[in-house]
């Protein structure tokens, strides 16, 4: 099969294209960084298939960054037939460095001058037929986001596949076939756009300064940016909670009124194996994915606004404070969606200490599978408008966690890597780019944890029904046995048995935590599952078992991640012990704070 690589900067709708031609969903957003891992689909040109491949968003063929390397080692490694650049058209006169590094490679390419509609909008005009003779290469203007140019597009990738079936070999010693210097490739790209390009006196986009003014205000920036997150929060929690409740209680009925009655012939054990055990602990995580589709749908319009950039900017000043920077901070909120690709963006980072440092902040960020426990446990012990304060009080305090992190290690993981930032202008996404966004994010968040889901469901319900002939969940248990020993370390923050056992499979994937209550518990209706929760637990200790939750041991993948980005054993280790002593360490305090209050009479 033919390949195709796709190549171009950061924030050029790289990833967007490569949607809209395969229909596949690589992350799309206004980040440097974003597509860390090569993304590849099947596309078929004129009849024949051929295979795509996303490559990272890099700046220079030359960098030392690690997305940069990966795309070098690709190309010296892969043979391909044709090389795929995507600029931004309305940026043109700084994004034509990697359609000539590529032309000095001597490969075969095709240049598509993406985001046409906005280089219309601020009065970019380009002639792309002296563009393209004066490069030596087809040069094509389209709009991804709107899918105008992409017939044409493909046509001329047709066109530069025909003829004998011919793979252009790998590219050997790169580096020594970019001998072109950053005076010289400046030069070619000055000549470039006053011959081809006709660009404004003055920048049109008058939007982009007019929120700036406000949104990049020196004081009023990060309050705003709190601000908009705050009530983001609020309205995902508003909306998705009574849709979550719906869902339940249909699941419920479903269980209660067709599963169970074909389950009455086998034998007791198996039956409560099946309903109790796996049924209503997937059953109790699945009612939660609407509330999972809401975040992703909000983070979206944030990320592909370009007001993430923005926020980035505006933290950098003070994260460079804490040996980190403004790509630290965004990689912190991709964190919210799930920490492995979080962590993975930090490939961008040059310098070693900064990534090991940004690798120890990101797992205290709330993702998607902690947002689950926290949203159920918010509305069984408080009112909405309290829930709603509660879950923006966590993300605040998993921002709190990195920093005080970042203080207390900032020494041993030192880094000077000035930060290369750009801030695209501000554009809304379209309604089927939110909302495929926000499927396929949901889509992965399933398929991908439904396999520790249901381990780790079917684990606890074991250990609440073993030995055999005992009282599940009962102190005799293998569960109870379980909680017990460890109750000596727990106790002291709240944390009893049943919620020990939950926190203990959590470190296999949190999607579990939620699913073992139901199944230690023996509730999957949520609203049920909720009474018996409270009827057990108070309010301190449920806060208390969120703020451990929240804090400790990242899940397995995300470990083995850290293993495999730092490359260090001793590394990995030490982020697991300290994540697990801060985590004790937060909970403890709150708890006894709150205990000692209430028997002060100073709170209820």
């Amino acid at each position: 099969m033919s390949t195709i690589a796709v190549v171009g900067m950061p924030n050029t709708g790289k990833s967007t294209l490569f949607n809209q031609l395969t229909g596949s969903h690589a992350h799309i957003g206004n980040w440097p960084g974003l597509t860390v891992e090569l993304m590849q689909a099947e596309l078929v040109l004129e009849g024949q298939p051929v295979q795509l491949v996303d490559l990272p968003g890099i700046y220079d063929l030359r960098g030392h960054s690690e997305d940069e390397a990966v795309v070098r080692r690709f190309l010296e490694s892969t043979p391909v037939e044709l090389v795929v650049v995507v600029a931004n058209a309305s940026q043109i006169d700084r994004q034509l460095r990697l359609a000539l590094q590529v032309r000095q490679l001597g490969l075969p390419a095709l240049l598509l001058l993406n985001m046409a509609d906005e280089a219309r909008r601020f009065g970019v005009a380009i002639n792309t037929e002296r563009l393209a003779a004066d490069l030596g290469l087809p040069v094509i203007l389209l709009s991804a986001k709107y899918r105008r140019g992409l017939a044409e597009a493909r046509q001329v990738m047709a066109e530069a596949l025909t003829g004998e079936p011919h793979q252009q070999a790998p590219v050997r010693a790169l580096d020594s076939r970019l001998a072109q210097g950053d005076a010289a490739l400046d030069g070619a790209m000055a000549q470039l756009v006053q011959a081809a390009v006709s660009l404004p006196p003055q920048w049109r986009d008058r939007l982009t300064r007019r929120l700036d003014a406000w949104l990049l205000h020196p004081l009023l920036g990060l309050p705003l940016f709190f601000l908009a997150m705050a009530l983001m929060f609020q309205a995902i929690y508003a909306i998705g909670v009574p849709v979550q409740e719906g869902l339940a209680t249909l699941l419920d009925q479903f269980g209660q009124g067709v599963i169970k009655p074909l389950l009455l012939p086998l034998p007791p054990f198996l039956q409560g194996f099946l309903l109790e055990g796996l049924y209503q602990g997937i059953g109790t995580v699945t009612a939660f994915l609407p509330v999972i589709f809401l975040f992703f749908l909000a983070m979206g319009v944030v990320e592909d606004s370009g007001y993430l950039s923005r926020a980035a900017y505006l933290m950098d000043a003070f994260m460079e404070r804490l040996g980190l920077d403004g790509r630290s901070f965004v990689l912190s909120l991709m964190g919210f969606g799930c920490n492995v690709p979080a962590i993975l963006g930090t490939r961008v980072m040059r310098d070693p200490g900064l990534r090991l440092l940004s690798m120890l902040v990101i797992p205290f960020s709330l993702c998607s599978a902690r947002l689950n426990v926290f949203l159920f446990m918010a509305a069984a012990f408080f009112t909405p408008r309290q829930g709603g304060l509660v879950i923006f009080g966590l993300y605040v305090m998993s921002f709190v966690a990195a920093l005080i992190t970042a203080l207390l290690f900032k020494g041993r993981f030192g880094s000077n890597e000035p930060l290369l930032l750009e801030l695209p202008p501000y554009r809304f996404p379209t309604l089927p780019q939110m909302l495929s966004r926000a499927w396929a994010e949901v889509r992965h968040f399933w398929f991908w944890a439904r396999r520790f889901i249901i381990i780790g469901v079917v684990a606890v319900w074991l250990l609440n029904n073993l030995p055999l002939g005992v009282v599940p969940a009962s102190a005799e248990s293998l569960s109870g046995r379980l909680g017990t020993l460890m109750e000596p370390l727990l106790a002291p923050i709240g944390i009893n048995p049943k919620l020990t056992v939950a926190l203990v499979f959590g470190f296999i994937a949190k999607e579990i935590v939620l699913g073992g209550l139901a199944v230690i518990y023996g509730q999957a209706d949520p609203a049920a599952l909720s009474r018996a929760i409270a009827l057990d637990v108070s309010w301190p200790q449920a806060v208390s078992f969120m703020l451990f939750t929240l804090l400790y041991t990242p899940c397995l993948s995300t470990v083995a991640v850290i293993r495999s980005e730092s490359k260090r054993l001793g590394f990995t280790v030490f982020s697991v012990l300290w994540s697990l002593l801060l985590a004790w360490l937060v909970s403890f305090v709150f708890f006894q704070g709150v205990s000692l209050l209430q028997r002060l009479g100073a709170l209820g």
